[in-house]
């Protein structure tokens, strides 16, 4: 019977991906997924697109994706990007053991690239991407409204 359970409840958290992250945004690396998660529920998903080398970022300029929890800036204004939602990497730990890099973040599309599309293959620098303006909108309006400042990449 435990083991049964133990399935069921591996089952449960793949249904819900937000389930006790609390009210996050939650990104999926293997599955190029960005959710909306409040109070452990889903709220809202988007296809994203990552860094060209992959993820587990370890030094400025590996084109990496972090991984780990971070704190998540409010949106600015990007010539680049639409909107930019910075993301606190590296940590002071992550510093102290020797990881380095910056200007990592959530973003919109590159300019004069706003489809979906965007998403269909990694071509960041290490930034996690969604496909539209309207949808970066919609995330930064989501985090301004719950003031949530959190965001875990996995």
């Amino acid at each position: 019977m435990l083991l049964l359970l133990g399935i069921a409840l591996s089952a449960a958290a793949a249904l819900e991906p937000c389930d006790g992250k609390g009210t996050a945004v939650l990104v999926r690396t293997a599955d190029r997924v960005l959710s909306l998660c409040e109070a452990n529920r889903t709220k809202e998903t988007m296809r994203v697109a990552l860094g060209t080398g992959g993820v587990d970022k370890k030094r400025e300029g590996d084109a990496k994706v972090p991984l780990g929890e971070y704190t998540l800036a409010r949106a600015r204004a990007s010539k680049d990007y639409h909107l930019f939602l910075h993301v606190g990497y590296p940590t002071v730990k992550q510093r102290r053991a020797g990881l380095t890099g910056s200007a990592v973040g959530v973003h919109g599309p590159p300019r004069g690239f706003n489809h979906p599309s965007s998403t269909n293959t990694d071509w960041t620098l290490g930034c996690i991407a969604v496909g539209t303006d309207a949808e970066i909108e919609r995330l930064a309006a989501w985090t301004n409204e719950r003031k949530v400042r959190r965001i875990i990449i996995e």
